[in-house]
């Protein structure tokens, strides 16, 4: 039995936050610059009581809205990928499948993962349905980034937007998935972390510094060493890339389309460049929404399937904090 993406759907945080505000914030930074360092013009922040969960149940239920042929009682699983939990214990999933009203047989689980987690879901999703568990996967994403991030950490501030999405994966649908590449290192862990909140470390260090560009650093925010993050995504995904290529028995030109976890734009460009992609059939769609973290790689499908640049054999590849990365093949009708 084959797994497909029947349906996709997304929905952004509460408050719309542009270059022009995040400017008016940090005048050093001018609109212009913003928007050439990392290629996004606005992103969307969840506000105060909006958790991961909600924009992952606001984006099922757009699901839900869209495909009425979509039936609530025929969703057999449910997969929740999130780094910001509303708690840590129950399970996010168990409450979603109360809030959306789906029935007390399906199975729901939590998994924690970033920018590569929508491809893992995927895998997870596959396996579920070629195994005869489930035949109507809820995949969903949401993250809210912006509660771990200083206000006056500009850098992280201008990449990262809150989103999530809902996708679902049956026996039949727009997209077949194919075969996977996935990998971990986690010796890069420390380069992309919230050290203190849980367990290893649960009180904070109370250690805020600044450096002399005004830049904060503290064990109880994000911090993500951009320097490292890069040269790790320029090693590991050509590698995924074109084993995943290898691995499906095709080439390089039988490849219709590419979509990138939307990092940043001069990350982006580099890979592509790297990876001799042609633009044409290399997809963007991060200027609006920012990083959205494993919502990122739904999101430019769900956008280019609705443009109908979407065909053929596409390329979907996530990658970042853990290190992890995940890369699959999509076929699409």
């Amino acid at each position: 039995m084959n797994a497909f993406i029947k349906a996709i759907a997304y929905t952004l945080g509460d408050n719309e936050v542009t270059n022009e505000q995040l400017s008016s914030e940090f005048p050093e930074w001018s609109v212009e610059k913003i928007a050439q360092k990392v290629g996004i013009n606005k992103r969307y922040i969840a506000s105060e009581r909006q958790t991961s969960s909600d924009l992952a149940v606001f984006a099922a239920e757009k699901l839900f809205t869209a495909h009425p042929e979509t039936k609530r009682e025929d969703v057999d699983f449910i997969l929740f990928c999130t780094q910001s939990p509303d708690y840590f214990l129950p399970t996010s999933a168990c409450l979603i499948q109360e809030r959306l009203g789906l029935p007390t047989t399906c199975g729901a689980l939590d998994f924690n993962l970033g920018c590569s987690g929508y491809v893992y879901g995927l895998s997870l999703a596959k396996g579920l349905v070629v195994s005869g568990i489930a035949r109507n996967i809820l995949l969903l994403t949401g993250e809210t980034y912006s509660k771990f991030i200083h206000t006056k950490d500009k850098g992280n501030r201008t990449i990262f937007g809150d989103a999530g999405s809902a996708t679902l994966i049956s026996t039949e649908g727009f997209a077949e998935i194919g075969d996977f590449v996935l990998g971990t290192d986690g010796k890069g862990a420390d380069n992309l972390i919230v050290k203190s909140g849980a367990y290893r470390h649960k009180h904070p260090y109370d250690d805020l510094t600044f450096d002399d560009k005004g830049n904060p650093r503290s064990s109880d925010f994000l911090y993500m060493n951009g320097t490292e993050i890069f040269s790790f995504s320029q090693e590991r995904v050509p590698e995924m890339v074109n084993a995943l290529i290898t691995k499906s028995g095709l080439s390089p030109e039988e490849i219709d389309g590419y979509v990138f976890h939307q990092a940043n734009s001069f990350m982006l460009d580099f890979l592509r460049k790297k990876l001799k992609i042609a633009k044409d059939k290399f997809y963007y769609h991060m200027s609006e929404v920012g990083n959205t973290v494993s919502s990122t790689i739904p999101i430019v499908l769900f956008e280019k399937r609705k443009e109908n640049i979407l065909h053929g054999t596409v390329l979907i590849a996530g990658f970042g904090v853990g290190y992890s990365w995940g890369g699959c093949i999509l076929n699409i009708r």
